[in-house]
């Protein structure tokens, strides 16, 4: 079977966007990003910028959004439609995925 090559759907585009920005923006990683930047370590990757508890802590967050978001989009699609626009305030000036 050939492979078929990807191209952008604004709508998915869009939906994948405010899935990231309700799932992560809004969650536990943005008290890690509001913090002051390391002047030790700041832009140097061999450094961890976030600890264990704070990974396993915006993971389990962005699960649990994830998880809620399907269950909505498969239960009550008009509320899942709404909570995407909610989330749309965030990416409008997000670039687009790569495809």
């Amino acid at each position: 079977m050939p492979k078929r090559k990807m191209t952008l759907d604004p709508e998915l585009a869009a939906e994948a966007k405010s899935i990231v920005a309700l799932a992560f923006r809004n969650g536990p990683i943005e008290d890690v990003h509001a913090g002051k930047e390391c002047p030790t370590c700041a832009g140097k990757s061999e450094y961890s910028h976030i600890t264990q508890a704070e990974m396993k802590n915006m993971m389990k967050q962005a699960v649990d959004t994830v998880y809620k978001l399907l269950w909505l989009k498969q239960n009550d699609p008009e509320k899942y439609e709404a909570t995407l626009e909610f989330g749309n305030r965030y990416t409008r000036f997000w670039d687009q995925p790569k495809t």
